[in-house]
């Protein structure tokens, strides 16, 4: 009888998908950083942008934070720091399951919060006394679907756009990772691929190729998926050079995009103030990879994270609303009246979570699983 040595590393493929790395304790520092990133969004809505924003207060924000607005105006990278802690949670999450699984967490997950979102925007901004235009009821039936943005339907949430682009991330990691099975060799080649093809994309200026591969945003995803690699092994060499080439390619994508020097516009970002947030976002990301941060495990930090999603959803119109009742209608000076707004939209999440996502996920994610 002989034995056969078999070589990890060369041997061609597994027929099976690798098991999933053991789950530890939850990565609550990652729970935090989600709020954080959730935080950033809302200071760049609330005092960092023009636009509609100027109705809520009565006029541009530049009046009401003369000092902060500058600092608000990075906020909007936050959303940057939304897609490099999704690489890391789509891979860790759809390693070792099936592709039902997969797609059943993924849509319990996004769709019962989102679902009563629409309606409560739709609802508020029906309302007589809210200044903000409601859309057609066509639109937001289509709201309904998460596909009003590719349909070029008006969005009831303003926020909703970065979903779209989740979907989209999630498409391609099913298809390529999740459906013939997550390996480490797979989840690399799925990386190199998906740089190689977005930068292509960007190179040949087709549409098509832009709307698939988003090359604006493919660095983030990528970053985090080869961040997840590094959590599963630190000395992996292979998800350090994905993690190295997303940072490159993404700080150029997002200083190309977001610096400016045009004095009417409403903040200069510099570009070394935009490189330093996406900086942030990889190293808060590589830290928890690393369990740098494992000592931040208090329990407070998954509400945080529960929180994150329906706050996210909306604060934005809704907050423009609470923001012109207290400051307009009330008269409260700007720093309480965005405070209290904060404050607002936090416990509206909380309901949310408590009252919508608790009760409808684990049924629609049966639901879904059974279906199949």
């Amino acid at each position: 009888m002989t034995t056969t040595t078999v070589r990890l590393g060369t041997t061609d493929t597994p027929r099976r998908p690798e098991r999933a790395a053991p789950r530890k304790d939850r990565l609550r520092a990652l729970d935090g950083l989600r709020l954080v990133a959730a935080l950033m969004v809302a200071c760049y809505h609330y005092g960092g942008r023009g636009g509609d924003v100027t109705a809520a207060w009565g006029g541009s924000p530049k009046d009401q934070f003369p000092t902060l607005q500058t600092f608000f105006s990075y906020g909007c990278l936050g959303v940057q720091v939304f897609f490099v802690i999704s690489g890391f949670v789509i891979c860790m999450s759809g390693w070792g399951r099936p592709l039902t699984s997969f797609f059943a967490s993924r849509a319990s997950r996004l769709l019962p919060a989102y679902w009563f979102a629409v309606v409560l925007v739709t609802a508020v901004f029906a309302l007589p006394m809210v200044a903000y235009k409601a859309v057609s009821p066509s639109d937001a039936l289509v709201n309904m679907t998460m596909l009003q943005q590719p349909l070029g339907v008006d969005r009831v949430l303003g926020v909703c756009w970065t979903l779209w682009a989740e979907v989209r991330f999630y498409a391609l990691f099913a298809l390529c990772v999740v459906l013939p099975g997550a390996t480490r060799r797979r989840v690399i080649m799925f990386c190199a691929c998906w740089t190689l093809a977005s930068v292509f994309a960007v190179a040949s200026e087709e549409p098509l190729l832009d709307l698939v591969l988003m090359p604006e945003y493919a660095p983030f995803f990528i970053g985090g998926v080869g961040l997840y690699l590094v959590h599963r092994d630190r000395r992996d060499v292979h998800g350090w050079g994905i993690v190295a080439v997303s940072f490159l390619i993404g700080q150029h994508i997002a200083v190309s995009n977001l610096w400016n020097n045009d004095p009417d516009a409403f903040a200069h970002r510099t570009a070394f103030g935009v490189i330093g947030v996406v900086a942030f976002g990889f190293v808060a990301v590589a830290a928890i990879a690393l369990g740098l941060l494992n000592w931040a495990n208090w329990r407070w930090l998954t509400v945080a994270g529960a929180l994150t999603y329906p706050f996210y959803l909306v604060h934005e119109h809704l907050g423009w609303v609470v923001i012109h009742a207290l400051h307009i209608g009330l008269g409260l000076p700007s720093a309480e009246t965005f405070a209290l707004t904060v404050a607002g939209m936090l416990l509206l999440a909380w309901l949310m979570n408590r009252y919508i996502e608790k009760p409808l996920t684990p049924k629609l994610r049966s639901a879904l699983t059974k279906g199949r």
